[in-house]
Formats: C-alpha cells, sequence, structure tokens
C-alpha cells in the first residue's frame, strides 16, 4: 500500500471546528505549514480552552469565523468548498457531564449532525475526520483495547461522543461523505487549557508541578493510561485523513506503552524539577467515571495508515514543560 505525504494538502482547503483549541490549533499550525489554506472555527465557550494565542504562529495566514457549529447558517456557508473538514469542536468535560447533560448533548451530538447535514447538502466531496474519545468502550474488557471492543461508556459525554461517531458513519455509508473516525487516548501538550483540572489530566499536572504545588494520585497510583503528545495525535489525524483505506474506518489514536498514574507524575516532577505528589482517595464523582486500566491497541492504524506515535513520554513532557514555561502568561489564570 502507498501512503500519501502530508505534502498533499498544499494548495487544498481546510476547515477546523474547534480550531482554536488544543488540538485544533497544533492541527492549523502544521496544515498552515504545510501549505494549506485553513479556516477556523472557534465559539470560544469559556473553560473549553479557545485560545487566540494558540494560532500565534500562523495568525496572518490563518482565516478565523467565531461562530457555533450548531449555528445552521453558518456552518452551511463554511462547508462549501472545502477539501477538509476536521470536526474537533465538543464539550469535553467528564465531570461537567454527571451534573448537566445537555450541553454535551446539544454541542456533541446536535453541532455534529449540523456539521454532517450541511456537508451532505453542499459539500459532498469533502473529507471529514471526527476525533472522539477512549471513554467511549468505558471499561476495558481485556487489553490492550482494540477497536473490536464493546463499547460500554459510563458518561453522557462519552455517550455523546459515541452517538456522533455514528451520526458520521452513516453519512459516510449512506450519503457517501468520506469520513475518518478516531478515538483519542490522553492527548497532552503544547496549547491546551491550563486554567482547571476538568480535563486534560497530564497538562494539569504538568502546571501543578509549574506551580512547585502537590499532585494528587488517586488511589494507590496503579491504574495503567497511556498518553499521546499532540504532534503525533495530529499525525494520526493527517495520515488518515489522505488515506482511502481509512475512510469509513474507526482508529484507536494511543500509545500501546501503558504506564501508571504514580510513574507518569514522577516523570511530570523530574521534567519540571518541582512539584510534589501524594496519594488521595477518588471523589465520588471521579469514582462513578473511573474504567480502570486503559491503553490502546493500535496495529490497526499502523497498518492501514502506517502511523505509530514517535515521540516517548519522557520527550514529550519536556517539550510540554518547556512551552509552558515561556508562554505561562498565556495559559495560567
Amino acid at each position: 500500500m502507498v501512503i500519501a505525504s502530508p505534502e498533499v494538502f498544499a494548495g487544498n482547503s481546510v476547515l477546523i471546528t474547534g480550531g482554536m483549541g488544543f488540538i485544533g490549533s497544533n492541527l492549523a499550525i502544521r496544515l498552515s505549514n504545510l501549505g494549506a489554506r485553513v479556516t477556523v472555527v472557534d465559539s470560544m465557550i469559556p473553560d473549553y480552552g479557545g485560545n487566540e494565542f494558540n494560532l500565534q504562529p500562523v495568525a496572518e495566514r490563518v482565516k478565523v469565523n467565531y461562530c457555533d457549529v450548531r449555528d445552521e447558517s453558518a456552518v452551511n456557508y463554511l462547508v462549501r468548498n472545502q477539501d477538509f473538514v476536521f470536526h474537533l469542536a465538543g464539550q469535553v468535560c467528564h465531570v461537567m457531564s454527571l451534573s448537566n447533560p445537555f450541553p454535551d448533548i446539544d454541542i456533541n451530538i446536535r453541532g455534529t449532525a449540523v456539521v454532517m447535514e450541511a456537508l451532505r447538502k453542499y459539500n459532498k466531496d469533502a473529507i471529514v475526520v471526527y476525533t472522539g474519545t477512549r471513554g467511549q468502550y468505558g471499561p476495558s474488557v481485556s487489553l490492550p483495547v482494540n477497536e473490536e471492543a464493546p463499547t460500554n461508556p459510563k458518561g453522557i459525554y462519552e455517550i455523546s461522543n459515541l452517538t456522533a461517531e455514528k451520526i458520521i458513519r452513516v453519512y459516510n455509508d449512506v450519503h457517501g461523505i468520506r469520513s475518518v473516525l478516531l478515538r483519542l487516548s490522553n492527548i497532552y501538550g503544547p496549547r491546551s487549557q491550563m486554567r482547571h483540572s476538568r480535563f486534560g489530566v497530564l497538562n494539569w499536572f504538568t502546571r501543578l508541578a509549574l506551580d512547585n504545588a502537590k499532585i494528587q494520585v488517586f488511589g494507590d497510583g496503579s491504574i495503567l493510561r497511556d498518553f499521546v503528545y499532540v504532534d503525533d495525535c495530529v499525525d494520526a489525524i493527517l495520515k488518515t485523513s489522505i488515506t482511502p483505506e481509512a475512510y469509513g474506518e474507526i482508529f484507536n489514536v494511543g500509545y500501546d506503552v501503558p504506564i501508571s498514574f504514580l510513574e507518569t507524575v514522577k516523570k511530570v516532577i523530574a521534567a519540571a524539577r518541582q512539584g510534589s505528589w501524594e496519594f488521595a482517595e477518588f471523589s465520588p464523582e471521579r469514582k462513578a467515571q473511573e474504567p480502570g486500566d486503559f491503553y490502546s491497541d493500535i496495529s490497526k492504524i499502523e497498518r492501514i495508515a502506517g502511523w505509530r506515535p514517535k515521540i516517548d513520554l519522557d520527550e514529550g513532557l519536556a517539550l510540554t514543560v518547556d512551552y509552558y514555561r515561556r508562554h505561562r502568561e498565556h495559559y495560567w489564570d
């Protein structure tokens, strides 16, 4: 199988929903540097991670549209003439969904339907990539978790992502809108929101260490996770988007070398050269959603799209710490 080069994006028009957020802004920068004509859409809802500084390196080359993916008129206009649509906008707070499920239902489900219906009406030739979450699986039946594993999510947030994924797959299968469905596992790195702990666990650990604060390790710290540096995540998004064999498929984007939370925290403190840690009991909200050990089987995306993560946790944490040390005034309160 011949895998296309990312240079194919040069001259192509791309739309990124949630493009001022963590992953969206890193994707926008990469695509702009590859020569794509980039438009980002972001509603800039407070605390969701949108940050104008995120696009600073390419601010003169990227078009920005401040609107909500639930705005049908705006989305109908924006999807026209786009070669690629990267749908990253969404409500991403696990804990919030336990107390208020309606933003998840409205933004993640209805917003996705608005995007896909706009494409059906006005641009069926665009290629779509959707970024969901490893939380769609719920508790692991066996490890590592592959794409055939049961999906029994434990929260409305994860259910809304799974529903959005299924909506997009219908438009792929029934209406012929070529789509890739990704399930991301614990992405970390530059340009994340750093103001609260409600999502982005490894980035929040990084903030605590840089504040020389104490990081709480829940339970006995033995729970296993896989963490993916954001540049590797962007590589996965781009490679699958230009691989015809990937269209209509679901892929894990993870790291098949798991690590415990305790060891992860120790690596964060080592990278920051400050901070400390302590054991803590789970809060009721966290305990209700904690799925236990999880790490991804990434053999499918490696086989079909030629993707594997390149940046290990030590290197990724060093890059992350360096970025926030240099730019903390744009991310702290």
